[in-house]
């Protein structure tokens, strides 16, 4: 397999990972994904380091397979070591377009910054 897919699948299915349920629940599960410095400018316009979205994401009651459903996920491998997605996600109703840089850092891609951004699909 080509390297820029290695990383690109790799940084595919950590952003998966994190939209489980099982994972969101799990402190551990969740910070093993999550760089050191992560940040995320989050939907609601608030700014979240990694110990506030760990603390979050333990404490959603989300069931169903997927925090929502995930569309038109797209990739690009800026760097060797940096790869940035885009994607949608719906849940119940509640669209957002999403960006998300992994950085490998050693052996893992960690996320390294994500954003949300609500948007409504009937206004455009």
């Amino acid at each position: 397999m080509h390297e820029e897919n290695k990383a690109v699948d790799a940084a595919i299915e950590g952003e998966l990972k994190l939209l489980d349920p099982e994972v969101r629940r799990s402190p551990e599960r969740v910070g093993a994904l999550l760089h050191p410095e992560f940040v995320e400018f989050g939907a609601s316009g608030r700014i979240w380091d990694r110990d506030s979205i760990i603390a979050l994401l333990a404490g959603e009651h989300v069931s169903g397979d997927l925090a929502g459903t995930v569309s038109d996920i797209k990739a690009t491998q800026l760097a060797p070591d940096v790869v940035h997605l885009t994607f949608e996600t719906d849940h119940n109703g509640r669209r957002a377009r999403r960006s998300s840089l992994w950085r490998r850092t050693g052996r893992y891609w960690l996320l390294y910054f994500h954003q949300g951004t609500l948007f409504d699909p009937d206004e455009e």
